[in-house]
């Protein structure tokens, strides 16, 4: 795996795309579609509709083995600092437009992050199209904000995901604090990068684009989760739960509803 990711001619064309966007914002169903949809609005009652029952949750398993692959505990010689904003732990990841792995693993955050607040200004994105798993459907952080009375939410999205004379464009830069947590738990410079509270990190995403969003769009993976038994919910709602419990794990199990529940106990004991 590259480090990089472990860090219209016509008049008439181009109404009807823009009429065809403006369906969509209104709409309440995911596109089916990829690339056009990039950084077109997600509307609430769908972003609502990521969101799953306990008992899809409690019926997706994360083994020990898979939680010990990705979840890496902050040891305690670094004596690192709990990481805190306006008195609440922080999650804090950096990652790129670009990224096929932060694609990937944006859905997972935001399952797992709608369980304690929620999100405001989420946008539809694609990762790169001329780099692995090419075009895979997700979501950016980019100018979206997140409330929740348990938890704070930060997110660098640092470059787009399109090439411009070789190179993605930078979007946002790491403040100088930032960037020397992302140096300190992460030599390889690898992303996504995601650090709870400086009590855990997890460097990569949890499971392969690749693998999970082949031939899949938006539809069809939103679907997908509510489905236990589908290897894209196994997937996504499995890398959702292991971030829910090492959220849980700072936020002193609250809340209740979602940290007693056994898919999240589990993990704790494990």
């Amino acid at each position: 795996m590259d480090k990089r990711y472990l860090y219209g001619i016509l008049v008439i064309v181009v109404i009807a795309v823009a009429a065809s966007l403006i369906l969509l914002s209104n709409s309440g169903k995911a596109p089916t579609g990829n690339v056009a949809y990039d950084n077109q609005p997600v509307p609430q009652s769908l972003l609502a509709q990521l969101s799953v029952s306990n008992n899809i949750s409690n019926a997706v398993n994360v083994t020990q083995l898979e939680s010990q692959r990705i979840i890496t505990s902050v040891p305690s010689a670094v004596n690192a600092s709990p990481l805190t904003q306006n008195g609440k732990p922080l999650v804090l990841y950096i990652g790129a437009e670009y990224c096929p792995y932060c694609a990937a693993e944006r859905w997972a955050m935001i399952i797992a992050l709608q369980r304690f607040g929620n999100f405001t200004g989420i946008k539809y994105m694609t990762s790169s199209a001329s780099d692995y798993s090419p075009s895979t459907p997700t979501f950016t952080f980019y100018n979206s904000t997140y409330t929740s009375p348990y938890v704070a939410f930060v997110a660098v999205e640092t470059t787009t995901n399109k090439l411009t004379n070789g190179t993605y464009p930078t979007l946002q830069t790491p403040t100088a604090s930032q960037l020397a947590i992302f140096n300190h738990f992460n030599a390889p410079g690898s992303i996504p990068f995601i650090d709870i509270a400086n009590h855990s990190v997890q460097i990569g995403s949890s499971y392969d684009p690749g693998t999970v969003f082949a031939g899949q769009n938006w539809t069809s993976i939103e679907a997908a989760i509510h489905n236990p038994s589908t290897y894209q919910s196994k997937a996504i709602i499995g890398g959702a739960n292991l971030l829910t419990a090492q959220i849980c794990e700072v936020t002193g199990n609250q809340p209740q509803s979602v940290c007693s529940q056994p898919y999240v106990t589990a993990l704790e004991k494990s």
